[in-house]
């Protein structure tokens, strides 16, 4: 994949992208033309303007900066090859809008590049596919960095739109950002696989990482989470019963007994723990499994995320 930056604008909006749009049959691909609307871009003067995804060659996709209304001065933003996931079309277009107008750079679209393969201008370096965070447009992805060896390692990164750069991140902290183990667990594995035998490149941080996520009785509980919450709000339940359930009762001064709801709330991710502004994700396994055995009356299989 190769980008280049372009001209300022305010995206209005930029949603999730479906596969790149098709050039129909029969048809030479060219550089100008119809293509896919991705976002529309504001402008406080001059005209309104549109990013759009078209069809290049050998299956990938021109992401372009036009005008709106009459498709006129084209700038191309990034030119992506035939396996980069959907996704990061709108990743490229929500970090392209967000970048401060004077540091955008962009090139005017030409016929060749409707016959350009953006493979031939790929880095040395496998760069693994991205995961995009639909929550807030984030890009997770595996990337080779510089690290106290004398060759590159292996690491996760996020890149938050409207962000310089890429910040490291560990797998768990990146399963923790999506809260859920896939696809994560399998591209770092995919990763690993692939670029072992290399010699120039180190795997050794992303294979511990993976260990240790595997390894850890520290899981995820999204899925006890939408467990408790789904009784209370299906059957009636309250977080006190639940509570109760599992032994965690507290008294008033007048002898009467109640549930010790914080305590089950900070568990399952509703309530952050004392001295922390947001709620954890996690939870240690055999809590898990109290509340979902003892408090709901159900196999922890049935609330552990795979």
């Amino acid at each position: 994949m190769t980008t280049t930056a372009p001209p300022g604008r305010t995206a209005r909006r930029c949603p999730r992208p479906s596969h790149p749009m098709a050039a129909p049959k029969g048809r030479r691909a060219s550089a100008r033309g119809p293509g896919r609307s991705i976002a529309a871009l504001e402008l406080a003067d001059g005209p309104a303007r549109e990013l759009i995804a078209r069809r290049g060659a050998a299956g990938s996709t021109l992401l372009i900066d036009r005008e709106a209304s009459t498709g006129a001065d084209e700038r191309l933003i990034a030119h992506l090859a035939a396996d980069e996931p959907p996704g990061n079309a709108a990743l490229i277009c929500s970090l392209y809008a967000a970048t401060a107008p004077e540091s955008r750079r962009c090139r005017r679209v030409t016929e060749s590049d409707a016959t350009a393969v953006p493979e031939q201008e790929a880095t040395p370096v496998p760069v693994e596919r991205t995961v995009v965070l639909a929550a807030r447009g984030a890009g997770l992805r595996i990337e080779p960095l510089p690290s106290r060896m004398s060759i590159p390692e292996l690491r996760w990164t996020i890149r938050e739109p409207g962000a310089t750069g890429a910040r490291t991140v560990s797998l768990r902290d990146a399963i923790a950002a999506i809260e859920g183990y896939e696809p994560l667990c399998a591209i770092t594995r995919g990763a690993i696989a692939r670029h072992t035998p290399d010699p120039g490149l180190s795997t050794t941080t992303l294979r511990s990482e993976l260990t240790r996520v595997l390894e850890s009785p520290i899981v995820l509980n999204r899925g006890l989470r939408e467990a408790v919450l789904a009784r209370v709000e299906r059957e009636g339940w309250s977080l006190s019963e639940i509570a109760i359930r599992c032994g965690r009762v507290k008294r008033d001064s007048r002898g009467g007994q109640s549930g010790e709801t914080s305590w089950l709330a900070r568990r399952i991710g509703v309530l952050p723990e004392g001295g922390q502004s947001e709620p954890t994700v996690w939870v240690h396994s055999d809590v898990l499994a109290l509340i979902a055995r003892e408090g709901l009356g159900i196999s922890p299989r049935e609330v552990e995320l795979a």
